[in-house]
């Protein structure tokens, strides 16, 4: 810690179903200030590119966000929302807001029926108005190969006798063809950036059917047909680039790592569309920011509802660490904490801290979480505040001689 008032970061995760991004920022600032109250405090809300990263970059961008009509997963007319930055030229899309699991718990699960067409009415909104799309998927009912999000865009998937198959993972297997020509004329031109949080391939024992399908609601049939139509998908998509009937380069779309991810809305996309594919935290940093907001830093607290592995490995506490100058001590804050002193550690992490008073119920932390945080960020700072006092009586003492 430095000698004059500091300058803290706040870049906290969501504390999920206690408190959004920027309520945790929030209330960790309020925890710094009672401490510091002359200090520099920055709050950033950050997310990993799955639920809440739409609210992040809102409150990152100080931008409102903005509905529109859509359907969900089974085809039921919705709504969803989605952002745009301060400058209105990149717009964020939670796919989930249209073909999320929440919007279909209300019935029977459909998983060969359920597909992203309304993620693509979303996209096709925005299309004459951006330069860029950051579609964030995870959360989907879906397992469609986002055939649905182009059909959307005006691409069309033709059986054998140039009939538009069925929607949904239902229809995957009998596509012979696609026919680009009415995709939106801006469909190819802006940038799309996908976050994908997961290393999952798009087919076999750990592709988007077998791992993820039976959250959706895929009996064991469900995912062989399932898992049978995203092969065939990836065989006529490599088909349509011009690969022939080349069995390699279907088989390199089935394995690529992170296919899988949102019933593999990727390998459509990036075929049809050369989106890229980026690690959630990575492509929420560069919207944010990330790194510069922490170059002047001399704390920074970080902080989810559960601070364990899962955290340090392309998470947001992870991302933090990444970016945050050498150094600079960063702190988490955390509903649990998982992770050993030791770990802690050797992850970079100077230390963590759970919100836990003592003995507590999870329906107490989860109602008092903002102020539990905020309590804990004080307590966090009071013991930096000492370093920071030894640092100031340091610096008056060689100042004097």
């Amino acid at each position: 810690m430095t000698a004059s008032p500091p300058h803290i970061v706040c870049v906290p995760d969501s504390f999920k179903g206690s408190a959004s991004a920027a309520e945790a920022a929030a209330a960790l600032a309020r925890g710094a200030r009672q401490v510091f109250p002359a200090a520099e405090v920055v709050e950033l809300p950050f997310a990993d590119g799955g639920e809440g990263t739409l609210e992040a970059l809102l409150a990152a961008w100080g931008t409102e966000p903005e509905e529109v009509r859509v359907v969900d997963a089974i085809g039921r007319l919705a709504t969803a929302r989605f952002g745009r930055s301060a400058d209105g030229r990149t717009a964020v899309i939670e796919a989930a807001q249209a073909n999320g699991l929440p919007q279909v718990s209300d019935v029977e699960l459909q998983p060969l029926r359920a597909d992203t067409y309304g993620v693509g009415l979303i996209a096709a909104g925005v299309l004459d108005e951006v330069d860029e799309i950051l579609l964030c998927i995870g959360g989907s009912a879906s397992t469609d190969g986002g055939t649905g999000l182009l059909r959307a865009l005006g691409a069309r998937f033709l059986d054998s006798a140039g009939q538009e198959v069925k929607a949904g993972g239902q229809g995957l297997a009998d596509i012979a063809a696609i026919d680009a020509s009415g995709l939106h004329p801006r469909a190819g031109q802006v940038r799309w950036r996908i976050a994908v949080d997961v290393d999952n391939p798009l087919t076999g024992p750990r592709g988007a059917a077998a791992v993820f399908g039976p959250q959706k609601g895929a009996t064991r049939d469900d995912i062989t047909t399932l898992d049978a139509g995203l092969t065939q998908l990836a065989q006529v998509l490599s088909t349509h680039l011009g690969s022939g009937s080349d069995a390699d380069a279907a088989e390199q779309l089935c394995a690529r790592a992170g296919f899988g991810a949102a019933g593999g809305i990727p390998v459509t996309m990036t075929t049809l569309l050369e989106a890229e594919t980026v690690p959630g935290s990575q492509l929420v940093a560069e919207a944010v920011g990330l790194a510069e907001a922490l170059a002047p830093a001399d704390l920074v607290l970080t902080g989810e509802g559960s601070l364990d592995s899962q955290s340090l490995a392309g998470k947001v506490v992870d991302a933090v660490l990444h970016h945050t100058p050498q150094g600079v001590p960063v702190i988490a804050v955390a509903g649990t904490v998982k992770l050993s002193p030791a770990e802690c550690r050797e992850a970079g992490l100077a230390a963590a801290f759970s919100i836990a008073p003592g003995a507590a119920s999870l329906e107490d932390l989860l109602t008092e979480a903002e102020s539990l945080i905020e309590d804990t960020a004080a307590h966090v700072c009071a013991l930096a505040a000492l370093g920071h006092t030894s640092a100031e009586t340091s610096s008056e003492t060689r100042f004097s001689n």
